[in-house]
């Protein structure tokens, strides 16, 4: 075997502690450097995950509310039409003023629903953008330190 090794030119002791060396740098690199990366890549990933499923929630309950509007409107026409048969003129203000409350309180749902997907969509957003400027100070800093070593 040493024969092979002075054959070639190589020294096994320099050999050995390039070995070494590089053995040491790689646990270095990875405690330091692909450790917290992953780490900060998964948080990144759980955030938008929880954003996107706020999203949906928010989408969700905005069709929810929705058809409850649909079926207060309903509701109040099936009333109004009760009461046209029983007394057709008292039967047309009531009914008048329960369509628009039904409706008003439709359109107060709805529009809290919207309102509250919206701000959801913007929170994961911000999130999102915090995070990869994050990752990019991160990434920038580590280039900075390299550079300068």
């Amino acid at each position: 075997m040493e024969q092979l090794f002075s054959t070639f030119g190589i020294d096994w002791r320099l050999l050995l502690i390039q070995a070494i060396n590089f053995g040491v740098l790689l646990a270095i690199l990875t405690k330091f450097l692909y450790r917290p990366l992953m780490n900060v890549i998964d948080e990144r990933q759980k955030k938008i995950a929880e954003g996107v499923r706020s999203a949906e929630a928010a989408d969700q309950r905005l069709l929810d509310a929705k058809k409850e509007g649909d079926g207060i409107v309903g509701d109040a026409a099936k009333q109004a039409e009760g009461l046209v048969a029983s007394a057709r003129m008292r039967a047309e203000s009531v009914g008048a003023d329960l369509m628009k409350d039904a409706q008003a309180k439709a359109e107060a749902v709805v529009a809290d629903a919207r309102e509250r997907a919206e701000e959801a969509k913007r929170q994961a957003m911000l999130e999102s953008e915090r995070e990869i400027t994050k990752a990019a100070m991160l990434a920038a800093e580590k280039i900075m330190r390299e550079k300068a070593a």
